[in-house]
């Protein structure tokens, strides 16, 4: 259950689709981010974060991976390892970028977020090469 929420959290993620991010969370969601970041505080409220995400996609063309998922049964919480592709538009370059968020859920919903990673215009130097041609093959299926 909240692997899958968290797969249709990601895939509403990479389409900026406002309602089906609703969906996905509690209403008083929370997305806690290290900064630097285009978030300068905590974004809170489910409107509010579907809505952030749909800027964030409009401006960045961004399409997550989700490359691990650690989600037990028992409990309300779950961790994932994720892959960004991402264009900054200053360099116009695209860009990977390697992070975790650790998740925790309410009534099947995410209640809670919190990112750790660090946003840079370069790749991240997380990935090896078996790792990099993976996901680029991943990147060319999602992208077309």
């Amino acid at each position: 259950m909240k692997r899958q929420a968290i797969l249709d959290y990601y895939a509403a993620c990479n389409r900026g689709d406002v309602a089906a991010l609703e969906a996905c969370f509690t209403e008083d969601v929370v997305h806690w981010f290290l900064a630097p970041n285009l978030a300068p505080a905590p974004v809170a409220g489910r409107s509010y974060l579907a809505n952030y995400w749909r800027k964030v996609q409009a401006r960045f063309d961004g399409r997550w991976v989700v490359d691990h998922v650690l989600a037990p049964d028992e409990g309300d919480e779950a961790v994932i390892e994720w892959t960004l592709f991402w264009t900054p538009p200053e360099t116009g370059v695209r860009v990977a970028t390697r992070g975790a968020e650790w998740y925790v859920f309410d009534g099947g919903l995410i209640k809670e977020i919190r990112a750790y990673y660090r946003q840079e215009h370069a790749d991240s130097g997380l990935r090896s090469e078996e790792h990099t041609s993976e996901l680029q093959s991943h990147l060319n299926l999602v992208c077309r």
